[in-house]
């Protein structure tokens, strides 16, 4: 069987569960893996059994490699991106896709010129959660969906993170953290997204780090911490969507709720493979939990790329793929483009829902 050979470039935290779960599949391979800081490289692919560990500009040049799965922090994932793209190389980025979507567009512009694919994070929808979700909304479970809400509800990440600061700042807060997880279960569930209505605050204008490392240090807060607003599907559904740091007392809100013209749906945590996922048909005195689909409920990150590598090999279209993650880019800017104007924001783009 031909196996499409990989290289990383970023080595931090959340390489390990790339590398761990790719290494199960037969269809990808990952040849090397690359850091700024050489020395993670080398401590990653040490761990996981990677032959190679070098420098971006090293692994890029290495003509074997045909697809970069581009871990880098979100600010420069547009930069690198277009470096392995210009490089003849396909990419899959983890989310989001750019922080712009000037960027975004050019990435996706720059893939098209040069027959490559690009794929971006999230792929938590095609873990058995999210799956047995969509398969029983295709199977007229709960009838035809007509609205949802979704809620990621949070007192912000400088009560645990180590290095908070970076959602604070340009390409931070809530909805350019979580709001990519959220959004694309939205558009798998009830397709594209044709308006989006939004409202965004912030509670505080500068926020105190209580995690250890950095315990007493303060952050200026440069953009929104609470984005709320409503979105208008395609398919005639609308949804009410919160995102937010400002959640100081806790809350009890459902991750995200579906409903149709024949029952309601509890959808798991877009943050997670797993479920559960339960459904209430109209009639039913007591909500039903739903079998998972055979597949991935433990975190399974690094299906996007191995998609995107077996569609490489079978000539298919994967499912994470750029329009998809253009579109959500587009939509979390929407929020903040409506806010700003006082007006209903139009989307551009629209992508296929599977």
């Amino acid at each position: 069987m031909k196996t499409i050979k990989a290289g990383i470039i970023g080595c931090g935290n959340i390489s390990g569960i790339y590398m761990e779960n790719i290494a199960k599949f037969p269809s990808l391979d990952i040849v090397a893996c690359a850091d700024i800081d050489v020395r993670k490289a080398q401590i990653q692919a040490e761990k996981h059994d990677i032959p190679l560990a070098c420098s971006p500009e090293e692994l890029l040049a290495r003509p074997e490699i045909e697809l970069i799965i581009n871990l880098t922090i979100p600010a420069v994932h547009a930069k690198v991106s277009l470096q392995a793209l210009e490089a003849g190389k396909h990419v899959y980025a983890e989310k989001p896709l750019a922080l712009t979507l000037e960027q975004g567009r050019r990435v996706l512009d720059t893939a098209r010129q040069k027959g490559l694919l690009v794929g971006s994070a999230p792929d938590t929808f095609l873990g058995a959660g999210l799956q047995t979700a969509l398969q029983l909304i295709q199977k007229g479970s709960i009838g035809r969906p007509v609205s949802a809400v979704a809620f990621m509800m949070s007192p912000g990440h400088e009560h645990w993170h180590p290095d908070p600061e970076f959602y604070y700042g340009e390409g931070g807060g809530p909805m350019f953290d979580m709001g990519p997880y959220y959004l694309t279960a939205l558009v798998q569930l009830l397709g594209p997204i044709r308006s989006v209505a939004g409202m965004t605050s912030k509670a505080l204008r500068e926020r105190t780090v209580t995690s250890d490392k950095k315990y007493g240090s303060r952050i200026p807060v440069a953009i929104p911490t609470h984005v709320v607003g409503t979105l208008a599907f395609e398919s005639g559904a609308v949804a009410a969507m919160v995102t937010s740091f400002d959640i100081f007392g806790g809350s009890t809100l459902p991750h995200i709720e579906i409903h149709g013209t024949e029952g309601s749906m509890l959808v798991p945590d877009p943050n997670t493979f797993g479920g559960p996922v339960k459904y209430r048909r109209t009639g039913d005195l007591e909500w039903s939990e739903a079998p998972l689909m055979e597949g991935y409920a433990a975190n399974s990150r690094g299906l996007g790329p191995v998609d995107m590598a077996d569609a490489l090999l079978n000539h298919g279209k994967h499912k994470a793929n750029g329009e998809l993650a253009y579109h959500v880019l587009e939509a979390m800017w929407a929020f903040q483009l409506s806010s700003d104007s006082g007006c209903y924001y139009e989307m551009k783009s629209t992508c296929d829902s599977f």
